[in-house]
């Protein structure tokens, strides 16, 4: 296969958001369309091209969400990229060329540790900036939890991130448990606030390219001006705004690009490579089991790994 047929992905995205955990069978008696038709397209992109994710309320958690923009010589990006994807407290790293030529990356640290962060990214580069990000608009809520949980809830959530449609049979196996329990297990997740929402996500393979922009004044012009590309925004608390979209290589968006950087202070570009994907992936599927103490008792450090 070339690639997906965007309306066909498009439809079945549209199902899951409907109705994200149902089986199949559920989704065509609900929405009146033929079982085989969805079999065929669930078949086709499920798990290539979409699956169905738990987005999680770290702030519950005791999480703080970062970006980071590490400078890093060109022959060294694959070498410094394996080593931060090391570290589960790291969502994703990608190379970025900007107002810092190397690496971008997402960091998800323990309220208690962020004042480590800089010690952290030393750790890779000499030359770093980073920034707090906040959902916007900025609420100024600065009330953060902490991990309360037993292990077994780092793994569910693990497999609930990665692939929030996986049977309860197989979770059940997963972690040594009945069915109940683990029923149970995600009950509580619920009633705690820790889930915060279960949605499909499509394969960031569709895009392969992304555009981040800085800036200490937010003109709000530019998420109607680039509204098709869905503009995601987030606060940098004392520094301003963050900016990003995302587009494919394919589109010639060169004029775009240089519209766009005139609503920013500094700008750079991500590219989510197959090699990164590789070690983002391969990160992210163990993440809460490797950031959580075995004992349960909280966040182990973010300068151990």
């Amino acid at each position: 296969m070339n690639g997906p047929d965007m309306e066909e992905l498009e439809f079945l995205v549209e199902l899951l958001e409907r109705h994200p955990l149902n089986s199949l069978r559920k989704i065509t008696e609900a929405e009146g369309i033929e079982y085989y038709r969805l079999k065929r397209l669930y078949d086709k992109y499920y798990g290539k091209y979409l699956v169905v994710s738990t987005r999680f309320n770290i702030k519950r958690l005791g999480l703080r969400s970062f970006v980071a923009f590490l400078s890093v010589p060109s022959e060294d990006l694959l070498l410094t990229a394996e080593k931060i994807t090391q570290n589960p407290f790291v969502n994703y790293v990608n190379p970025a060329f900007g107002f810092k030529n190397g690496l971008s990356a997402t960091l998800q640290i323990p309220d208690g540790q962020k004042d480590l962060v800089g010690e952290m990214l030393s750790k890779y580069s000499d030359d770093f900036e980073y920034y707090e990000v906040r959902a916007y608009p900025y609420s100024g809520d600065d009330n953060f939890g902490d991990w309360e949980l037993s292990y077994d809830y780092a793994i569910l959530m693990d497999i609930m991130k990665w692939d929030a449609r996986t049977p309860i049979t197989e979770i059940a196996r997963r972690l040594g448990k009945s069915r109940p329990t683990v029923r149970y297990m995600i009950e509580r997740l619920r009633k705690e606030g820790i889930i915060a929402e279960i949605v499909p996500l499509p394969d960031m393979n569709v895009h392969d390219r992304g555009v981040i922009g800085i800036t200490h004044e937010l003109d709000e012009k530019v998420l109607e001006r680039f509204k098709d590309y869905e503009i995601m925004v987030g606060v940098l608390p004392g520094h301003g705004y963050i900016l990003e979209w995302f587009f494919s290589s394919k589109e010639d968006l060169g004029s775009r690009v240089l519209e766009f950087s005139n609503y920013v202070d500094k700008l750079l570009i991500e590219y989510f490579e197959p090699a990164f994907r590789e070690m983002n992936d391969r990160n992210a599927r163990t993440m809460y089991e490797r950031r959580v103490k075995k004992d349960g008792s909280g966040w182990r450090s973010i300068l151990e790994f």
